[in-house]
C-alpha cells in the first residue's frame, strides 16, 4: 500500500491549505484514518482523526481551525487547515489509526511570514 500526501506549500500566517492523502484503497473504508505531523527535533504527533462513521477528532492545538475529511470513493483523506499559524509548521503524513501501513513522504507545511 502506497500513501501520497500533497498539498502543503509556503503560506503566511492566517492563511489556508487544504492536504490530500491518496491511498491503494485496500479496505479503505472500514478504517479510521488520520493525520499526523512533526517538527524538526519533535516526534511525530496525532493531529486529527476520521473513523469509518466520520466521526471526528482533533488535538487541542487545532480544534476549531483544521478539519478532517474523507472520499471512500476516491480513497483519499483530507485536511483543511485555516487560520494557519507559525507553530503548524511541520511535515505532515497520514495513516490509518490502528495497524498503520509504512508511512509516505509527507507533505511540508510551512507558515511564515
Amino acid at each position: 500500500v502506497q500513501l501520497v500526501e500533497s498539498g502543503g506549500g509556503l503560506v503566511q500566517p492566517g492563511g489556508s491549505l487544504r492536504l490530500s492523502c491518496a491511498t491503494s484503497g485496500m479496505a479503505f473504508s472500514i478504517y479510521a484514518w488520520g493525520w499526523y505531523r512533526q517538527s524538526p527535533g519533535k516526534q511525530r504527533e496525532l493531529v486529527a482523526t476520521i473513523t469509518s462513521g466520520r466521526s471526528t477528532n482533533y488535538t487541542d492545538s487545532v480544534k476549531g481551525r483544521f478539519t478532517i475529511s474523507r472520499d471512500n470513493a476516491k480513497y483519499t483523506v483530507y485536511l483543511q487547515m485555516n487560520s494557519l499559524k507559525p507553530e503548524d509548521t511541520a511535515v505532515y503524513y497520514c495513516n490509518r489509526v490502528s495497524r498503520p501501513y509504512p508511512w509516505g513522504q509527507g507533505t511540508q507545511v510551512t507558515v511564515s511570514s
